[in-house]
């Protein structure tokens, strides 16, 4: 628009969505919330990331503000807030799972090589079921939380 500056440093679209989320706890927020279920501050917290309190509070307002999130006061407890995709932010899921795939496949994860493959090869019904649970406020995770084995025997290991 003629008279108002641009907030952006430039036109390029990759350039621009990694501004609206700043860092990745954002992507894993939005991860969470379309993978599995997630939905209140609690439970992001929680998620086993390690992401502070502080830094939580400070990207989901971000990402309300972007217009990808937005808080709900719970009708039982107007004291607590769920947060919920926007359809903006349901749109990122064929971006989140193609980062699954590719992480999955390029380096080294905890994510069951079954489970890629089956998602590799069934992109379009894993986007359908996302949108349906989306649509119909499923918070039922979408993918079992992938545990590091490895790094659990190691643990044990170490505490005999």
């Amino acid at each position: 628009m003629p008279g108002k500056p641009d907030p952006h440093r430039s036109g390029c679209p990759v350039s621009i969505a990694l501004e609206v989320f700043g860092d990745r706890w954002s992507l894993l927020i939005v991860r969470d919330m379309m993978v599995r279920g997630f939905r209140t501050f609690k439970q992001f917290q929680e998620s086993g990331e390690g992401i502070a309190s502080n830094i939580l509070t400070k990207r989901l307002r971000a990402l309300e503000a972007a217009g990808i999130v937005t808080a709900e006061t719970e009708k039982s407890d107007a004291r607590r807030v769920n947060y919920r995709l926007t359809e903006k932010g349901i749109a990122l899921a064929p971006a989140l799972l193609e980062l699954l795939i590719w992480g999955a496949r390029h380096e080294r994860t905890v994510a069951p090589c079954g489970v890629i493959d089956k998602m590799e090869a069934n992109r379009q019904g894993i986007l359908a079921e996302v949108r349906r649970r989306w649509e119909e406020r499923d918070p039922t995770p979408l993918l079992p939380r992938f545990e590091d084995t490895g790094r659990k025997r190691a643990a044990a290991r170490r505490r005999r």
